[in-house]
């Protein structure tokens, strides 16, 4: 069977979805096709609370009806080669797709370290972006008690907290000495530890893994370096995620030094008429040009709109700037979010900067009902007073105020100009005006540059 299409989307996950639907409304003239191996795709970020919270996997699936009301063709097939030269792509079930442009969004896969003896047992598991094996895991996980989770980034610390909602008895183990460490610094790492450790979630951090005992070919046991032992009826591998790009590499794409397909900001390849979007895609970092291995699904979607948009006409108004980290969750019901970054982080890119943060509340009175206690921190550079990172935690709406953060460093904005933003507030939904943290907390990070700034006057 052939067919022919103007733009091949391979891929039907949020990156895909969101090229294929900005490419129609930019082009409606085009057609468009998503070819995706599975009948529903998850909701990524929401993956973690299909184990807590949600019923169950159907309720966190993107409804088809989201591609096709867009005007987009859906496929369920699984594209199994390239032709660069003849501009055609074959599946699995016999389909010749010719195409004019081609965006690749593929995804990531999880992370399975070949040193890790144990990883093939029964009741190991992984969290792929895959329907049917999250409902599997879900299910064989109402029998288990004792579970263990390997990585303590977001996958692994939400894991935990939607876990407990269950009763288990939960063990996180991290390498590194705080959970959550590549996002926020340590301040706010141990904050959210302490939270874990309050709802129950024993942390072992600092502790590597080394092996994974079995019984009878089941996972019985978490064996570490240091010797010590955890009892486990099941593990979860949350050790990150590699992009899934053995398609690309197949058809002679080329890849960069972290295995991701290589993009210039316009998200497109080495061939002018093939794109790439989201974990597969290349990313570098917003403020140093690094390239990096960060995977959001929200970055992802910020690409697949600009690959759409670009697709038959390049604008110089619509380019990737690069990547801001701009992280968010929730853990036992206090948000933790992040943009840019950490301090940390910013002086061992070499970084001469200055933080601070403030406490307020996101509601006023504090009497008001629901009101939450909401703590934001700036780091800034000391030189320019550029706003590179911060941090915000509280109640829900820190997940929206860590968004106008990333909008401040994305529009390179200084700790001066974000003081004399102007911001609208309401008693049911924000902060007052008299103590709005964000801008309570520039003002802190002001009053400290002008403290530590070289005298300029003498004393008459």
């Amino acid at each position: 069977m052939q067919k022919q299409v103007d733009v091949l989307v391979i891929g039907g996950s949020a990156a895909g979805i969101a090229a294929a639907t900005t490419g129609k409304a930019f082009y409606a003239g085009k057609s468009f096709l998503v070819v995706r191996r599975e009948p529903q795709a998850v909701v990524p970020c929401g993956i973690p609370y299909v184990f807590g919270t949600l019923q169950g996997i159907e309720q966190n699936v993107i409804p088809n009806a989201h591609i096709e009301g867009a005007g987009v063709e859906l496929l369920i097939d699984e594209v199994v080669s390239i032709d660069r030269q003849a501009k055609s792509a074959t599946t699995a079930g016999g389909v010749e797709i010719s195409f004019d442009k081609l965006v690749i969004a593929t995804g990531s896969q999880p992370r399975v370290p070949g040193w890790l003896k144990g990883r093939d047992l029964q009741n190991v598991f992984t969290i792929p972006k895959d329907r049917d094996y999250l409902a599997g895991v879900r299910e064989k996980l109402e029998s288990c008690h004792k579970v263990v989770i390997i990585g303590g980034g977001f996958i692994g610390v939400e894991m935990a907290d939607e876990l407990m909602k269950k009763g288990k008895e939960i063990t996180l183990v991290e390498v590194l000495p705080h959970v959550l460490s590549l996002a926020f610094d340590s301040d706010l790492s141990l904050k959210a530890e302490g939270i874990l450790k309050e709802r129950g979630v024993v942390l072992r951090t600092g502790e590597k893994v080394q092996e994974l005992a079995g019984r009878d070919g089941r996972v019985s046991k978490v064996l570490l370096e240091s010797g010590d032992s955890i009892e486990a009826d099941a593990v979860i591998l949350a050790m990150g995620y590699a992009p899934n790009v053995a398609l690309a590499e197949k058809a002679g794409i080329k890849l960069n030094e972290l295995g991701a397909i290589r993009v210039d900001e316009y998200m497109r390849t080495e061939d002018k008429d093939i794109f790439a979007v989201g974990d597969c895609a290349e990313k570098f970092s917003f403020i140093t040009r690094i390239v990096k291995g960060l995977m959001l699904a929200s970055t992802a979607v910020s690409e697949a709109r600009i690959a759409g948009m670009n697709l038959f006409g390049l604008s110089r108004l619509r380019t990737f700037g690069g990547t801001i980290a701009i992280f968010s969750t929730s853990i036992g019901g206090i948000t933790f979010a992040a943009a840019g970054v950490t301090e940390a982080l910013a002086r061992e890119r070499g970084f001469d900067v200055v933080s601070a943060g403030f406490e307020g509340i996101d509601k006023h009175p504090k009497t008001m009902p629901g009101t939450a206690a909401q703590f934001v921190k700036l780091i800034v550079n000391r030189e320019s007073g550029l706003v590179l990172g911060g941090a915000v935690t509280g109640g829900v709406s820190a997940g929206e105020l860590i968004n106008v953060l990333g909008v401040v460093i994305e529009s390179k904005l200084t700790i001066n100009e974000l003081l004399t933003m102007q911001f609208g507030t309401h008693p049911l939904l924000t902060g007052p005006p008299t103590g709005y943290p964000l801008l309570k907390a520039a003002e802190a990070v002001e009053i400290k540059l002008r403290h530590l700034a070289p005298c300029t006057e003498k004393n008459g």
